[in-house]
């Protein structure tokens, strides 16, 4: 009789701890991650969208302007336990027309934490639409392995330097990009 009683106590104790869960609180980062399925690349690409890392102070020329990231997970198929590359875009808007990396002048490496990682060329992406805008708009995109996006998401502190233009990520952004990486199952 005692080893029954025990028993629907171990039960109901083992419900109890099932039935009560603590809600997690939503990070506050401030950026919107989004995630989606395309049929035609057969590929799940969680992103965080556009997020704005620093205006105006920046450790070269590019004054009176602002750097935005704008990072993409790509897990193949419809899993989301395995990615297989991750694209890193830096978005420079300024109102200095003058102040365009030259195609010598896109070269990025990553400082996470005083550890230099090489990434190699960014790729200039074209603009869709070709209407007149008051600032200038140049958007550099570079595909990374996700060993590498892992470093930069364990870090305490990353600097990402293109050509001259120098950028540190603010504690919001990486939050936001460790945030991107638990949405991986593991």
């Amino acid at each position: 009789m005692r080893k029954v009683i025990s028993a629907q106590v171990c039960v109901l104790l083992i419900l109890v701890q099932a039935l009560v869960v603590l809600p997690q609180k939503p990070i506050n980062h401030g950026g919107k991650i989004e995630s989606r399925y395309d049929g035609v690349a057969f590929e799940t690409v969680m992103r965080l969208r556009k997020m704005k890392v620093d205006c105006g102070a920046f450790k070269d020329n590019f004054k009176d302007g602002c750097v935005s990231i704008d990072v993409a997970l790509h897990c193949p198929g419809a899993q989301v336990s395995y990615v297989g590359s991750v694209t890193l875009q830096l978005i420079f808007e300024t109102k200095s027309w003058n102040q365009a990396h030259g195609p010598n002048q896109r070269e990025l490496s990553i400082v996470a934490d005083a550890q230099t990682l090489k990434v190699g060329r960014m790729r200039l992406v074209p603009k869709g639409d070709t209407v007149m805008e008051e600032k200038m708009i140049e958007t550099l995109e570079a595909t990374l392995p996700y060993v590498a996006f892992k470093k930069i998401v364990q870090s305490q502190s990353i600097e990402l330097q293109v050509g001259p233009s120098t950028v540190e990520l603010r504690e919001k952004n990486l939050a936001a990009l460790r945030d991107l990486d638990n949405r991986v199952v593991k």
